[in-house]
């Protein structure tokens, strides 16, 4: 008996330790993920977007009109992503925090496509690497891959970053450059992605899961000139509400610090010809990025990978593009925390939309659901399968974000006709809570807080909200630490090495976020960067790192 448990136990070690097989072909899965994608696309409703090829992928599947990120900024929400979990779930809230430290051993969507069988392969931006924060090497069978090319392409700009202690200026905040899509590092993404398609396509008995993460629109708002001139600036929407809403706290609008830090934005107010400027850049890179998603679906259908492969979009978080006088994310209001996402797959009509509310961490339950797999336990996340099945029904009925604010947090809580935010110190008792309630059917744009005029309103999305545990406080763990005394000045530190361990994704430079990992001075760490980048394209070689530093 105790050999065959021991026999028994040694089976179960096995099945734990080693990918799951498929014992049926399983559909592959394209994740295209686009970095500041808010609805300004011609398919969610927007008159002016030119968006042709998201366009046509949404007559090819399921678009979800009431999709919500999980956190307005990029780490969270991209967390929120691959592990199905919220930030409040994490305790992270911010850039720099690895998910893992929080949760050592989650498995990821990527990890659990892993375990049944699939290869999985990412490139650009899926996880935030950066501000200390990297890549999950468990996420990947093979290495991620991102591209190496300059942020911007006119020598004009090149070379302009300078870093002063905690202040920076990034080069302007927009670019219109008559040059090739392959400048630019979605270009080269694009063309990564169609490389992988046709390697995967050898082999149609392997089933991938390919993660393309484009980068743009974020900012700055470079793109080729031609997609510039698909607009005429004088035609495009200004921002019609120019105020926070009335009687909200203080605190809950964004100060737009991050567009602050390119050069040409730091002075000054952001008046109407600079508002015209930046919204004409955003659609501008838009389309781009419209452009390139075209690119990688065309390489689908040329290869044949079109009935075998479930295609998913999905945007990081929204973005202000001046209205209510906010720019960038950074908050729970609409403009920032509703994003684009569609879904293609033979389960759904294609060409339809659905009402449906979706979060962000149900993305990584829904495409188990849709591949077959086993449901993923222990997350935030409900597969909304059923929607793409029948586009009338709903999986949720509100859905849940949140934004910090120095010790506060507020948790938002948004259904088909309220938003309610909830702000107090995570474990604070609830009466202590400031609140915040719109109504999007007597007020779309958010003019005014109307809590105090709607207290059972207010009261039963609360008990709602309550309904969930408690969001855990900020878990913050630094990432640059001073060493507790200097070594000895005979000993002469190895850079290369050091080079080597800063460059987190091998591609042999280091960006200034991977420049400042481990830096024993922080604050002033970034000023020395410009000087180390003697040629002005924004990145090191290991020749810069170990000439600059000696």
């Amino acid at each position: 008996m105790l050999r065959y448990a021991i026999s028994a136990i040694a089976l179960l070690y096995a099945i734990n330790s080693f990918p799951l097989t498929c014992t049926a072909r399983q559909p592959n899965i394209l994740m295209i993920c686009v970095d500041d994608l808010k609805p300004t696309i011609g398919c969610f409703g927007d008159q002016f977007a030119v968006t042709p090829n998201i366009d046509q992928l949404a007559q090819r599947g399921l678009l979800f009109k009431a999709a919500y990120c999980n956190q307005a900024v990029c780490s969270p929400s991209r967390n929120a992503l691959m592990t199905g979990l919220r930030p409040q779930t994490l305790g992270i809230y911010d850039l720099g925090t690895h998910f893992r430290i929080a949760a050592p051993d989650a498995t990821t969507m990527t990890q659990h496509f892993i375990r049944h069988g699939y290869v999985a392969e990412g490139m650009g931006k899926i996880y935030h690497i950066g501000h200390g924060n990297y890549d999950d090497k468990l996420s990947w069978t093979t290495p991620f891959w991102r591209p190496r090319a300059a942020g911007y392409a006119l020598p004009s700009n090149q070379g302009k970053s300078q870093f002063s202690g905690n202040n920076d200026s990034r080069g302007p905040a927009t670019e219109s450059a008559d040059v090739s899509d392959e400048t630019y590092a979605d270009g080269l993404i694009a063309h990564e992605a169609i490389e992988r398609l046709t390697k995967f396509s050898k082999n149609p008995a392997q089933p991938f899961f390919l993660a393309v993460g484009f980068q743009k629109p974020h900012l700055p708002f470079v793109s080729p000139k031609k997609y510039w001139d698909l607009y005429d600036a004088d035609d495009l929407p200004m921002p019609e509400v120019l105020i926070p809403p009335k009687d909200a706290p203080s605190y809950a609008p964004t100060s737009g610090g991050e567009l602050r830090t390119y050069s040409d934005m730091q002075n000054g107010p952001i008046d109407a010809e600079k508002t015209r400027l930046l919204i004409h850049g955003y659609y501008a890179a838009t389309s781009f990025i419209d452009a390139q998603l075209g690119k990688v679906i065309a390489a689908v259908d040329e290869l044949k990978l079109n009935d075998s492969t479930i295609i998913v979009l999905w945007g990081d978080h929204g973005w202000h593009l001046g209205d209510h006088g906010m720019w960038c994310k950074h908050t729970n209001y609409e403009q920032a925390a509703r994003i684009p996402v569609i879904i293609v797959a033979p389960q759904c009509t294609p060409g339809v939309s659905t009402q449906s509310f979706l979060e962000t961490v149900d993305i990584f339950p829904t495409l188990a659901e849709l591949a077959g797999l086993p449901a993923p336990a222990n997350i935030d996340g409900q597969s909304a399968a059923k929607v793409l099945k029948d586009p009338k029904t709903f999986s949720r009925q509100f859905v849940t974000h949140v934004y910090p604010r120095n010790d506060r947090l507020g948790r938002a809580i948004r259904d088909e006709r309220y938003r309610l935010v909830e702000w107090k110190v995570p474990g604070d008792k609830a009466l202590n809570a400031e609140i915040e309630l719109y109504d999007y059917q007597t007020d779309p744009l958010e003019t005014k807080n109307v809590a105090e005029q709607f207290p059972s309103i207010v009261a039963a999305m609360r008990e709602k909200l309550s309904q969930q545990p408690e969001a855990k406080s900020s878990l913050k763990v630094k990432q640059n630490t001073a060493p507790s005394a200097k070594p000895p000045q005979s000993v002469s530190p190895d850079r290369s090495a050091m080079f080597k361990r800063r460059d987190q994704n091998n591609d042999g430079y280091l960006t200034l976020e991977e420049f400042l990992t481990g830096q024993p001075d922080p604050e002033r760490a970034p000023a020395r960067f410009p000087r180390f980048d003697t040629n002005g394209d924004g990145q090191l070689t290991v020749e810069e790192f170990v000439k600059s530093g000696k």
